[in-house]
């Protein structure tokens, strides 16, 4: 009879990850019960975000496809947004509502908010010094216009970002209401290494650089720690406050970098 090597909560979650990725997410959970080796077996006993087995929801692309790691630091506290999927909330289906500015759901969702927000600044559809829900409502005038070019669904916004090589990942893949982020982030750091040494091995060196092609870009300061760990020294990184915060809005860095991919045009 088939043992699991993991929870069978855990392992439901594996199979539904990229198959390319099966064997590394494997070989990271296992250097994880390493130094960890009830974490597994009380978190399949406890009450964790994601759910519907979406825990590995990131890795849907193969690693060769990956060219930028985005990181955050965890799932949304709500069982309807936590996606396993940085920053892209499950309760979110329209961004806009005409003549009112982003929709109530992306309001709630602040990440997703601000990051858009950061968005609409880079591609000068907003001014940084007024992103108020005023400045909101004049651009739905363009966004909303049929046939404008501009994406109107959170699913359109992240098919953008897979299709641009966004790995979608937290520093903390899980939620729970009784352990602090930081916590379940530090137990989450040996597949997190794990992860970034695949990556690492799997791309191209830029003769430029002397580093991968893929880029890590750390969002707050939970993502920010993995800077501490080895392997992160064989990417670029670029390094931002957390996107709950208003001030990611007039990020420079953040609004030069992601300026080029027009991520809120539908795709040609």
């Amino acid at each position: 009879m088939w043992q699991y090597e993991f929870p069978e909560v855990i392992e439901q979650a594996l199979l539904r990850a990229n198959p390319a990725w099966q064997m590394h997410l494997r070989r990271g959970l296992r250097a994880m019960t390493k130094e960890r080796p009830a974490y597994f077996t009380e978190l399949a006993h406890s009450d964790f975000l994601p759910t519907e087995h979406r825990l590995f929801a990131a890795f849907s692309q193969a690693p060769q496809e990956v060219r930028y790691v985005l990181l955050g630091e965890g799932p949304y506290p709500r069982e309807a947004s936590a996606t396993g999927v940085c920053f892209m909330d499950g309760a979110v289906n329209g961004l806009w509502q005409d003549g009112i500015g982003l929709s109530k759901p992306v309001n709630r969702a602040t990440s997703l908010r601000n990051f858009i927000k950061m968005l609409l600044v880079a591609d000068g559809l907003l001014s940084e010094d007024c992103t108020t829900s005023a400045a909101m409502q004049a651009v739905t005038q363009t966004v909303c216009q049929p046939g404008s070019g501009w994406i109107q669904t959170a699913a359109q916004l992240q098919s953008n970002l897979l299709a641009q090589g966004f790995l979608l990942l937290n520093a903390s893949l899980v939620f729970r209401p009784d352990v602090a982020p930081i916590q379940d982030a530090r137990a989450w750091l040996p597949f997190l290494r794990t992860i970034l040494q695949v990556l690492a091995d799997q791309h191209a060196v830029d003769a430029r650089t002397k580093l991968p092609s893929t880029s890590l870009i750390l969002w707050g300061k939970i993502a920010e720690k993995i800077l501490e760990l080895p392997e992160a020294s064989h990417f670029i990184s670029r390094i931002s406050e957390h996107p709950y915060n208003l001030s990611f809005i007039n990020n420079l860095e953040m609004q030069n970098f992601f300026r080029p991919l027009q991520l809120l045009k539908v795709a040609a």
